[in-house]
C-alpha cells in the first residue's frame, strides 16, 4: 500500500521521507484544505527529496469553481510543475452546482501529462459520487483523494469501499482522519493507497504575540474575498 503524506513545508516533507512515506503531496495552509505551494518551496523540495513529490494546484481557499484568471494561473502552475520534474498534480474543478467541470478538469489532466493526476477532495462535494467517479476514471485520472463524502475517511468507509470495488484504472485513496487505530481497516479492504498529514504542533515562541494575525472572517467556503474597487477608490481619493 502507498502511504502519501500531505506535507505543508519542507520540514514536513523531509520528515515524511525519514518516516518511510512513499510520496508526498506538497501544499501549504492545511487549515483551509491546502493551496498551491510557493516556487521556492516547490523547487527545494523536489531537488532535495528522494521520494516522489505530487503538488496541489489550488489557487485559493474556498470553493472549487474558478474565474478565467484563476484557471489561467492553475495552468501556469502545472506547466511549472512539469518543468521542475514533479511526480504528479493534485487538482480539479467543479461547477457551482457541485457537478464536475469536465471541460476544465480534462484540460488540467492533459496539461499535466506525463505526470500522474489526482483529483482532490473537491470530489467530496459532488452530487453523484459514483457517476462522477466513473467520469473521472474514463478521463484518465490516476487517483481520487476522498474521505467518502464525510468529515473523515473512517466515517465515509462505506462509500469508499463501494468506489474501490468499481476501480479499474483509477485508484481510490482514502484521506482524512487516517490513524494507526484505523489504518488496518483500509488495508483489509484492499485500498491501494492512504493519505495522511500526521501533523503535530510545536511551540515556536516563548510567549504569545500581542494579538492574532489570523482572521476567521475570511474562512468562508461559499464566498471569496476580493479587493473591492469602490472601497479602495474611496481611500485613494481621500488621501491623494
Amino acid at each position: 500500500m502507498i502511504v502519501e503524506v500531505c506535507a505543508n513545508s519542507f520540514e514536513s516533507a523531509l520528515n515524511a521521507q525519514k518516516a518511510g512515506a512513499d510520496r508526498i503531496e506538497l501544499c501549504i495552509e492545511l487549515g483551509v484544505g491546502g493551496v498551491t505551494p510557493s516556487y521556492g518551496l516547490l523547487k527545494k523540495t523536489i531537488q532535495e527529496l528522494e521520494i516522489p513529490v505530487n503538488v496541489l494546484v489550488r489557487p485559493r481557499s474556498g470553493d472549487f469553481t474558478y474565474t478565467d484568471a484563476e484557471f489561467d494561473s492553475m495552468k501556469l502552475d502545472i506547466e511549472l510543475c512539469v518543468a521542475l520534474g514533479c511526480n504528479g498534480i493534485v487538482s480539479g474543478v467543479l461547477h457551482k452546482d457541485f457537478t464536475l467541470d469536465v471541460v476544465r478538469t480534462q484540460e488540467l489532466i492533459q496539461l499535466s501529462k506525463p505526470l500522474e493526476f489526482t483529483f482532490h477532495r473537491a470530489f467530496d462535494w459532488v452530487n453523484d459520487p459514483v457517476a462522477t467517479f466513473e467520469q473521472l476514471q474514463k478521463m484518465g485520472v490516476d487517483y481520487i483523494l476522498t474521505s467518502g463524502q464525510q468529515k473523515s475517511a473512517p466515517e465515509g468507509f462505506s462509500l469508499l469501499s463501494k468506489l474501490n470495488m468499481l476501480s479499474t484504472s483509477c485508484k481510490i485513496m482514502p484521506g482524512g482522519g487516517v490513524r494507526t487505530t484505523n489504518a488496518n481497516d483500509f488495508i483489509v479492504e484492499g485500498f491501494p493507497a492512504l493519505h495522511m498529514s500526521g501533523t503535530k504542533f510545536y511551540k515556536t515562541l516563548d510567549k504569545a504575540p500581542p494579538f492574532s494575525m489570523n482572521s476567521p472572517s475570511f474562512l468562508k467556503e461559499d464566498q471569496v474575498a476580493i479587493s473591492d474597487i469602490e472601497t479602495i477608490r474611496e481611500v485613494v481619493l481621500h488621501v491623494k
